[in-house]
């Protein structure tokens, strides 16, 4: 039993080195001919070639090297430290803002009734003199699948951001979509349409207490 662990330890690892030197060669070959097509001033068949999809997520990557570190203070301001700006946003907006940082892993807007308690404790947090009763009258409609107070909170909070940044920057810190295929004991196929944050969370530097 060991042993087969330790053959299909190493088979794994043969398997993806093979992979990374098959992607470096390919990377290869594609800069040698961007840069052949672009000595021809032929970027229309470079684009042809990438397609407009593809290059839309080249330009988000590109964003990557330009990403500032997010700073929430103990009064829960939010700073963009890199940028000097701060991020606008009333309390409900942070709380829910901090539940979807708090799970990388993304939620589905149909299961945030399971993180109500979450984001109540969160919310007490953000705004320490509001109303209980209105506390738990904003968590419940967010947390409501029929309801589409969540839809126009995470609106807002894309619009708090982007007033700071360019659109391929802002897909980092925006609430964005991503969906997921699975497939169950039957091979039948089901997708997890999930709501997450992209920002690197090692960006993210949290002074207030948890």
């Amino acid at each position: 039993m060991v042993f087969h662990r330790i053959l299909e330890y190493f088979c794994i690892m043969e398997t993806t080195e093979a992979n990374t030197r098959r992607a470096e060669e390919l990377a290869g070959q594609l800069a040698s001919a961007a840069r052949q097509l672009q000595q021809m001033g032929r970027y229309d068949l470079m684009l042809r070639a990438i397609g407009v999809p593809v290059l839309e997520q080249l330009r988000i990557e590109a964003a990557r090297s330009k990403l500032s570190r997010l700073v929430i203070t103990r009064d829960f301001r939010f700073i963009l430290a890199d940028y000097d700006k701060e991020v606008v946003m009333t309390p409900v907006h942070k709380a829910l803002y901090i539940l979807f940082l708090n799970h990388e892993e993304g939620i589905e807007f149909k299961d945030l009734a399971d993180h109500r308690e979450e984001l109540r404790r969160i919310y007490e947090k953000t705004a320490p003199a509001a109303d209980r009763a209105k506390i738990d009258e904003s968590v419940s409609r967010l947390t409501d699948p029929t309801d589409n107070a969540i839809n126009e909170k995470c609106s807002r909070i894309k619009a708090a951001f982007g007033s700071l940044m360019d659109e391929y920057t802002l897909a980092y810190y925006m609430i964005s979509s991503h969906t997921t295929r699975h497939f169950n004991s039957s091979s039948r196929v089901w997708f997890k349409r999930l709501k997450l944050i992209t920002l690197p969370r090692q960006l993210v530097v949290r002074e207030f207490d948890e």
